[in-house]
């Protein structure tokens, strides 16, 4: 299987990568990026891309499943329309030029308790991407929604570390219906991409945190 990914500098992109490298199922990856990343992995293809012009890139989308884990935060970002070129733009974007290329499969990192019409920006504006993905046709669209993130980033993230304290700490009270709102460590929403990746083809999957802990 070929695959592209995008956002892999990040805390879930990063050991997705990893993975994927390591998976014997997986014949080339096209590690869209938009800085210049130097690789000695044969199956490793590294592209440093313009993301404001993707329609530029099509043919690096020509492969087999293209993955998603970009995103940021309003304040990593500077505003909030800032964030919203991230998050929602770029994911979208991308999304449509891999489907115009041929791609069959589309897995996106979202987030939980996404709304559209949210009066919180973050989910109003990951729910409008989730929404603005179905509408493209994919024959496999995989959405998963972690939880807060357990896991060592290199940009701080203050509800992050909040998330790793009261993962370590109140583990044990998250069960029954708050079991979906325990953090995550970002190993097991890897292992439940993967997993997607490489065995699932509904339609439309949605996977929420409490099902990745598996």
């Amino acid at each position: 299987m070929k695959v592209a990914i995008l956002g892999s500098t990040g805390l879930v992109g990063n050991l997705l990568l990893n993975e994927l490298i390591e998976s014997e199922k997986i014949s080339e990856i096209r590690n869209l990026t938009r800085k210049e990343i130097l690789s000695t992995k044969p199956k490793l293809k590294n592209y440093k891309i313009d993301f404001e012009n993707l329609e530029n890139y099509k043919s690096l989308f020509e492969v087999d499943a293209t993955i998603s884990c970009l995103g940021t935060t309003i304040k990593t970002a500077g505003s909030k329309e800032a964030f919203k070129k991230v998050d929602f733009d770029y994911v979208v974007n991308s999304a449509k030029i891999s489907f115009q290329a041929g791609v069959k499969k589309f897995l996106v990192i979202s987030a939980m308790g996404v709304d559209a019409n949210s009066m919180i920006f973050y989910n109003q504006v990951k729910g409008q991407m989730e929404s603005a993905l179905k509408e493209i046709g994919f024959s496999s669209l995989q959405i998963y929604r972690p939880s807060l993130l357990i896991g060592e980033r290199k940009e701080f993230r203050i509800g992050e570390e909040i998330g790793n304290f009261v993962g370590n700490l109140f583990g044990f009270a998250f069960i029954g219906d708050l079991k979906k709102y325990k953090p995550i460590h970002a190993s097991l929403v890897v292992k439940s991409m993967l997993n997607g990746l490489l065995t699932r083809n509904d339609k439309n999957l949605l996977i929420e945190s409490n099902e990745m802990n598996v």
